[in-house]
């Protein structure tokens, strides 16, 4: 017949007693009991490690199918004991079994379309309080707007000016080295000039500008929420999209252009001191190449795509701050998230004017 076994518990239960006492209670489960009663009475108190073993000893005793129980505790470790009561009721709760694979792809599906949803609500908003919403005497807020300006435009320009400068010289070695054995080395001002005209100096610019930038948006935003300033600002009657979203905008569409037109220039420049010191050739021969290489469509290119490339970056950094969970951690992750998305779409979109550009220009 089963039947419940009394352990007496004595002195005070530490990392050392309680690895005895639980040695003690797994062989008397051994027994086939139909509890484990633990007899408090002469314990004199417990610390930390001591009430981890109690814990344990719950959480073996109800897997092997019998009863826990204990008694006797004095009034100190009574007190204890209701401190960590909330363990004796979740140690033995199965974790929750893993998703299957439709339930997985189930949840995927709704949690992307959700994210559609928000999206789709980020673009009305901005688009209202970017384009629309001046033309209904809701001014924008120009002091925000220079302040962002300043911050995505004119702060950015040494590092776009170097690194633009750097790609100029890497690709113009690398087309020297292949056509100086022809002596056509006058053609790298060719290549260098619309190479940085259509493609080179845009997807470098708003790759240099997403991680600087975009990253500064959504680190900016997903703060505001974890701090509740979004919030707070809702109270006081501001509208997130003309506080924050409109001006940042606005800024980026200035500001990307002329970092990219710069960006143009500092890659021919790069590429015009290989011409000069590695080629041999002469500075005002490079340039006339360079010239009458280039034509408008060539630039037209290139600012459409830094035009559009603003707006990705900024999107994606909202959308990525609004959406953030947890504290400081969340914000890290979506701001990752965001320089990401942000090189993946301008990648993307890359792709789909390059394309559409080899038919129309």
């Amino acid at each position: 017949m089963e039947t419940q076994s009394v352990i007496p518990v004595k002195g005070f239960l530490n990392h050392k007693t309680g690895k005895t006492l639980f040695n003690r209670v797994r062989e008397q489960c051994k027994t086939k009991v139909s509890g484990i009663v633990l007899d408090l009475g002469a314990l004199e108190g417990m610390d930390n490690l001591g009430g981890a073993w109690i814990l344990r000893i719950k959480d073996y005793v109800v897997k092997q199918g019998a009863k826990f129980e204990h008694t006797g505790a004095k009034d100190s470790v009574e007190h204890y004991l209701a401190l960590i009561a909330p363990g004796f009721n979740t140690l033995s709760v199965a974790p929750p079994k893993a998703p299957g694979f439709f339930e997985s792809l189930g949840g995927g599906v709704f949690e992307a379309a959700k994210e559609a949803q928000q999206i789709i609500t980020l673009l009305t908003d901005a688009l209202y309080w970017t384009f629309l919403a001046p033309f209904e005497g809701r001014k924008i807020r120009w002091s925000n707007l220079l302040d962002e300006l300043h911050e995505m435009g004119v702060r950015a320009i040494w590092i776009v000016l170097l690194i633009n400068y750097l790609l100029g010289f890497i690709v113009a070695m690398l087309a020297a080295a292949q056509v100086r054995k022809f002596g056509a080395g006058i053609y790298v001002a060719d290549l260098v000039s619309i190479g940085f005209a259509r493609e080179l100096a845009p997807i470098m610019t708003a790759i240099i500008i997403s991680a600087r930038s975009g990253a500064a948006i959504t680190s900016e935003i997903a703060t505001m929420k974890v701090q509740e300033e979004l919030d707070a600002l809702k109270v006081m009657g501001f509208h997130v999209g003309q506080f924050l979203i409109a001006p940042k905008i606005i800024a980026m569409l200035f500001a990307m252009p002329c970092l990219v037109l710069l960006g143009m220039g500092a890659g021919v420049w790069g590429g015009l001191h290989v011409g000069i010191f590695i080629l041999g050739l002469d500075a005002r021969q490079w340039m006339q190449e360079t010239f009458s290489a280039v034509i408008l469509g060539d630039l037209i290119q290139g600012l459409l795509k830094s035009i559009i490339f603003a707006l990705i970056i900024v999107l994606v950094g909202c959308h990525n701050g609004l959406r953030v969970t947890g504290g400081a951690r969340g914000v890290g992750l979506v701001t990752t998230r965001s320089v990401v998305m942000d090189i993946f779409f301008i990648i993307v979109f890359d792709v789909i004017f390059a394309t559409l550009f080899y038919y129309t220009f």
